[in-house]
């Protein structure tokens, strides 16, 4: 009854079938792991927020790791990260060098500022870092990938992405591998709040993905079944009579 499924053309149906299902599969594992991940950083940024600070360690930590840096600000070098979006604003965060005595420099955002009136780019007007020793909390942010192009305008660098090792070629000391988020920002600053990764959309695609792959193997024993099993022709009443 089943014989046909060795035919050339049931053979590859079948493979096709099966190939597709492992590819839907795989892809469900995929986002399966995206998932883990995602959740992993979140549980640390809410983790994070219910610890006490430490000193920021020589090697870089985890991301989001809370921790405590004194330095004094080094102005002449400060960078300004265009195109960023806070509540729907978009507008510049300002990184500050911080240099300290006992380390490299640690690159300080200390919030997010407006542009000026005259569009998204205009050179916004930066609150005067506070002079002198100070200790900033802050949460440990990686470095950005992809890092873009590096220029001076009026007497600041300015990027699009902060890239630590692409801006410590611009800058004059050793430089630490991530960058401290200002959790206090002072005043004529926004916070830059931490995002909490859209885990769950990844969970659906897991759902989706093996989702898929079920119907697929479903769909083809159906298609089997239907073959082997036809449905009797209608009898023709008419030419029953007549025979």
């Amino acid at each position: 009854m089943y014989r046909f499924l060795l035919t050339p053309r049931w053979l590859g149906f079948a493979a096709l079938i099966g190939v597709a299902a492992v590819v839907m599969v795989l892809l469900g594992n995929w986002q399966l792991h995206r998932y883990q991940q995602r959740s992993a950083t979140n549980e640390r940024i809410d983790e994070s927020s219910r610890v006490a600070p430490i000193a920021l360690p020589e090697e870089v930590p985890a991301a989001w790791t809370r921790v405590t840096v004194t330095g004094q600000y080094d102005t002449a070098n400060e960078i300004l990260v265009r195109g960023r979006t806070v509540d729907g604003s978009v507008g510049f965060e300002v990184v500050t060098p911080l240099v300290r005595t006992d380390g490299p420099t640690v690159l300080v955002d200390r919030g997010w500022v407006p542009p000026a009136p005259g569009g998204a780019v205009a050179m916004p007007k930066v609150p005067a870092a506070p002079t002198g020793e100070v200790t900033v909390v802050g949460r440990v942010h990686l470095s950005e990938s992809r890092p873009d192009s590096v220029t001076r305008r009026e007497g600041k660098i300015e990027t699009r992405r902060i890239g630590v090792a692409r801006l410590a070629e611009e800058l004059p000391y050793p430089v630490y591998g991530a960058y401290v988020l200002s959790e206090k920002p002072a005043d004529g600053f926004t916070e830059v709040t931490i995002q909490h990764e859209n885990s769950w959309q990844n969970a659906g695609y897991v759902l989706q993905w093996w989702l898929f792959a079920a119907l697929a193997v479903a769909g083809f024993g159906w298609t089997v079944y239907r073959e082997a099993h036809p449905k009797a022709e209608p009898v023709d009443r008419a030419e029953l009579a007549t025979a």
